[in-house]
């Protein structure tokens, strides 16, 4: 009788294991950059460092359209002081 039990139990634990949840916890994105689009993921087509534009999710690029960037500064004249000769 003492075993009837056991079985009992046992099976008892065996079907509510399956209710049991395991999921990992979802958690919110961690927050975009500055000038970054939510969603998307940037792209360097031409390999220069900066991004020229980004993919969405269904995979169409999408170029960044504004005005070019300014060039750079000339470098500084040459000082004349220091030594001579």
């Amino acid at each position: 009788m003492h075993s009837k039990y056991l079985a009992l139990a046992a099976g008892g634990l065996l079907a509510l294991s399956a209710c049991s949840k395991n999921d990992a916890p979802v958690t919110s994105a961690p927050p975009v950059g500055p000038g970054a689009i939510a969603g998307t993921v940037a792209a360097d087509r031409d390999g220069d460092g900066y991004v020229d534009g980004y993919y969405t999710a269904d995979g169409i690029y999408h170029a960044v359209q504004g005005p070019p960037c300014p060039p750079p500064p000339p470098p500084p004249a040459p000082s004349r002081r220091g030594e001579r000769g």
